[in-house]
């Protein structure tokens, strides 16, 4: 017996050792290295469209919950929505962006549910003031349109957001300087990387005053001095009445980060504070995907843009009538 237990043994300790001896699979490690501009910056400069991403919802759908990721169920659904727009009328037809389906589940990842905060008393009152052609009012002059409807700015954060059309992103670098350049509108940020103070509180714009700097492989951009006269969100990219109307303020602070994971994708994330209009901070992130054959086309705001002219006579003419129809009823 003891010799049974003996040959037992010497047989569980040469299966052992010939089991350690034996190479095991090795993870992959990505062979990918950071590339660094002649000057040494990491190099994040390119195209970068935003368009994969429209259909992704800036605020998570309240049944998801704390989900930030959709089930298969859940996904297969999105799938089949991208394709209806692709193949319909989506946004003025051949102009439109649908994107392609994604699995995050909304731009905003916080709060946990994805959806944005409780707007202060004076975040309310302020939005009751911010009007654009998405909203079913009268419109009598160019101040009950917004600016984006005006061809003046999306502002910012909107301007980095994914949208209907024109969704191209170019990231130029300089020494001391990155360079934002946006398809819409052709806006165009310069940030300078050498420390400098933010302008006077003073001096205020719709982008903001901008101060970059690398933490490691990352640009971090910090944004302050904006006029509070542009939206927080893009007007009527979603339909939902709470995402059409929502203000800032110049107390705002956005802080970004650009992170460039792979060849191919640059992570973004956006952290907005603005506790004049917002009850906590919050935040967006989402992958931009290297594109280098992207075009970025003219975007002719104003050229043929009847919109604003014919809403606001519509408007007249239909307020002629209600006047008429209460004359003829006294």
């Amino acid at each position: 017996m003891r010799l049974k237990i003996l040959i037992a043994l010497a047989l569980m300790f040469t299966a052992t050792l010939a089991a350690a001896q034996t190479p095991q699979p090795v993870a992959k490690k990505s062979t990918w290295v950071q590339p660094k501009t002649p000057w040494g910056d990491p190099d994040i400069q390119g195209m970068w469209p935003s368009g994969a991403m429209t259909g992704v919802p800036f605020e998570r759908p309240q049944s998801f919950g704390e989900r930030s990721v959709l089930t298969d169920a859940e996904f297969a659904i999105r799938e089949k929505a991208v394709e209806a727009q692709r193949t319909g009328s989506f946004a003025l037809g051949a102009w439109g962006e649908p994107g392609k389906a994604q699995r995050q589940a909304s731009l905003l990842v916080e709060p946990s549910n994805g959806r944005l905060p409780a707007m202060t008393a004076e975040g309310i009152r302020r939005s009751k003031y911010l009007h654009s052609s998405w909203q079913n009012i009268w419109f009598d002059n160019p101040s009950d349109f917004d600016t984006w409807d005006r061809c003046i700015t999306l502002g910012l954060l909107p301007s980095m957001l994914p949208k209907q059309y024109s969704n191209g992103i170019q990231i130029h670098q300089a020494p001391g300087y990155v360079v934002i350049r946006n398809e819409i509108l052709h806006e165009m940020r310069i940030i300078p990387l050498d420390e400098r103070p933010h302008a006077g509180r003073k001096i205020t714009s719709y982008l903001g005053d901008s101060r970059g700097r690398w933490e490691g492989n990352t640009l971090v951009v910090e944004t302050t001095n904006f006029n509070g006269r542009s939206a927080a969100t893009n007007p009527g990219t979603t339909g939902s009445p709470r995402e059409n109307n929502v203000p800032t303020s110049p107390e705002m602070k956005i802080v970004e980060r650009f992170t460039r994971v792979d060849r191919d994708t640059l992570q973004y994330e956006a952290a907005v504070t603005d506790h004049v209009v917002f009850t906590a901070p919050y935040k967006v992130s989402f992958p931009l995907r290297f594109e280098p054959d992207y075009e970025m086309f003219e975007y002719s705001c104003h050229d043929g843009n009847y919109a604003l002219p014919n809403l606001i006579t519509g408007s007249q003419a239909d307020l002629k009538k209600l006047l008429e129809s209460l004359d003829r009823d006294q």
